[in-house]
């Protein structure tokens, strides 16, 4: 594809791709007032959420860890993906036709094949095995689906399809759509042997897909007794666009209903899915041939808003067996990775949600949700089912293990009452039960060491670093907010910041931010520009003021009324009063140490300066008042 791309063809795309659009599929935002948006951060791990979004400016920034910019900045970082995939890849999705300079072709992509292509060769390949599911070759994977309550329509649903038996269907397949065979071996989908071969051969087929719904993988379930390769599932290897401990079966399906109801339900498989969907549980997902882990719990908090402000649920379903227990542990041990709740639900009777709907129906894993108990307690009930309560010291060990459990509980208000249901489940004092929880928590690691002066004097000196000050420290509000009208609404600012300078701006970010505005032309320079928050950021050149610029393109301001010129000149006029303050202090200190007969000229001449600061400050005090 010859040429750079021209930048009128890169403007329209951000104008025309919807950030708020596109970062809601990686994360679930909520309206934080003054046309801002509010949701977790997903470059970094936090429990309140500091990632903001205003869609009219087209910016995003995250007062977290610094990261913001526009709607290429966003997809660039979060998919690892090159400046010219990203815009080709967000003019596909919003119908921009791009345009090239001539030229040699030569652009920023990474080496390997574009992950476009990858994508691509993963949507066709979905294709192909859901067409191949209705052949007559495909009569025993019909027939499984069948005996699991799945009928045509639900295969539709959720794109499940079957692989061919023979071993080279699928490469020619893309190959006649114009794949090379680097493409669809880096894909994940062909194997090279002695010649190129479809690594899934002969097996039921179900696509994994990103919050987007692109395609990323497939996971693979045998079905013919005949198949050499005995593992029940085979999933896609590791590749450039899919990495299995951040991937969720059904996360596609179940992210708007996860963020509408602050919940989420975790099963074990690719079937148990498709029941809990189909039963009404709309917010169900599974990991894909791994353990659920850090990394998926990070995933699932971005789309269930999980925080503070809005409290939700996470339900993991496990076998009764012994395999199940292991794994409640094992997600229990996790558990300091959400702020929402977490549950278990575990049939009596064993049943995966697939077979339960099969026996009894879609009320009975509607139920089975709902039975849901603290994850805590059913952890503790297995330790506590460990020991022989009817021995003394069978009840010594108990207490201690149960202790340990108790006292690394997140909710502290709540220790009180899960001590008092230890000492019922052990047998045990009340007064006991919380001794021994108390004692868990001074033995828990982590906790910090004192370091000796001697051990302190061994440790190497680091030099001291000057550090800036907070940007919004409320010393600089005044400033912070000024320049806040100037990023998002110049129309209104216009002419009126034409008084002030530099020197206005006591933080040095927020003064190189002003002098970036005046390097693009002053504030008029903004007015029917809706590129102007994205112009100042991209022209920033540092990156403490780029990201300065993004935080004040996204923050909403201190008023939730559309400003207005009175408002504008209130903040612009208390700028320079701040200004001639700091003034008329410096020029007092300065006259408090002159000697008013020996240095009588510079004596005068800067108690004349201190009076024309004083009329000043005063004039400007009264166009304050005047404004309010």
């Amino acid at each position: 594809m010859a040429g750079r791309i021209r930048e009128e063809s890169i403007q329209e795309v951000r104008e025309k791709a919807r950030i708020d659009e596109v970062v809601s599929q990686y994360v679930t935002l909520r309206n934080a007032g003054s046309g801002s948006m509010k949701g977790l951060c997903p470059f970094h791990d936090e429990k309140s959420p500091s990632f903001n979004v205003r869609p009219s400016h087209g910016t995003f920034h995250c007062f977290g860890c610094g990261e913001g910019g526009g709607v290429i900045d966003f997809v660039m970082k979060i998919d690892g993906l090159g400046f010219i995939e990203t815009v080709e890849r967000l003019a596909d999705r919003f119908g921009v036709v791009l345009k090239r300079e001539e030229g040699d072709g030569r652009d920023d992509r990474p080496r390997g094949p574009a992950r476009g292509k990858l994508v691509e060769a993963h949507r066709v390949a979905q294709e192909f095995y859901a067409e191949q599911l209705l052949t007559p070759a495909a009569q025993v994977a019909r027939q499984f689906l069948s005996d699991r309550g799945f009928d045509a329509a639900a295969a539709e649903t959720f794109g499940v399809g079957y692989s061919p038996r023979d071993g080279e269907v699928l490469y020619r397949h893309l190959r006649q759509r114009g794949f090379s065979d680097d493409e669809v071996v880096a894909a994940g989908l062909v194997a090279v042997g002695r010649s190129p071969y479809d690594r899934f051969r002969g097996r039921l087929m179900w696509p994994i897909r990103e919050a987007s719904g692109d395609t990323i993988g497939f996971g693979a379930r045998r079905i013919h007794d005949d198949d050499r390769i005995e593992a029940k599932y085979l999933n896609t290897s590791e590749t450039p666009i899919y990495k299995k401990s951040q991937v969720l079966y059904g996360i596609d399906l179940a992210r708007k209903e996860m963020g509408r109801t602050s919940q989420a339900v975790v099963v074990e498989g690719y079937t148990d899915v498709m029941a809990c969907h189909l039963a009404g549980v709309g917010t169900a997902v599974a990991t894909c041939g791994t353990a659920f882990g850090d990394e998926h719990a990070k995933v699932l908090r971005r789309f269930m808003a999980d925080h503070e402000e809005f409290r939700g649920e996470v339900i993991f379903t496990f076998d009764g067996d012994a395999a199940g227990q292991k794994a409640a542990l094992r997600a229990f041990g996790g558990d300091q990775n959400f702020v929402s709740q977490t549950y278990v639900t575990v049939e009596p009777s064993g049943m995966d949600p697939c077979d339960l709907r099969i026996k009894e129906g879609d009320a009975a894993v509607r139920e089975l949700v709902a039975r849901r108990v603290p994850l805590y307690r059913f952890v503790l009930t297995n330790i506590v089912g460990k020991y022989d309560l009817d021995r003394a010291d069978g009840r010594v060990d108990a207490l201690r293990d149960g202790a340990r459990l108790v006292s690394s509980i997140r909710d502290k208000s709540k220790v009180d009452a899960f001590a008092r249901e230890l000492a019922g489940m052990i047998g045990v004092d009340m007064e006991e039960a919380r001794a021994e929880v108390r004692r868990a928590a001074g033995r828990r690691p982590g906790r910090p060491e004192q370091v000796t002066a001697s051990q302190a004097a061994q440790q190497p000196e680091t030099p001291a670093r000057r550090r800036l000050p907070d940007l919004r420290d409320p010393r600089f509000g005044i400033e912070r907010e000024t320049l806040k009208l100037v990023v998002q609404h110049p129309m209104v600012v216009g002419r009126t910041t034409v008084d002030v300078g530099a020197n206005d701006f006591t933080h040095p970010t927020y003064r190189a931010v002003w002098e970036l505005v005046e390097r693009l032309g002053g504030t008029v320079a903004g007015v029917d520009d809706p590129t102007w928050a994205g112009r100042l950021r991209d022209a920033a050149g540092a990156p403490e003021v780029a990201s300065a610029v993004s935080a004040l393109a996204v923050e909403p301001l201190l008023t939730a009324k559309v400003p207005d010129a009175g408002y504008v000149a209130h903040h612009v006029v208390r700028l320079r009063e701040l200004t001639a303050l700091r003034r008329i202090a410096e020029v007092k200190s300065k006259v408090q140490r002159m000697d008013p007969i020996k240095q009588a000229d510079d004596y005068n001449r800067l108690f004349g300066e201190l009076a024309a600061l004083e009329q000043h400050r005063r004039e400007l005090r009264d166009r304050i008042v005047g404004n309010q």
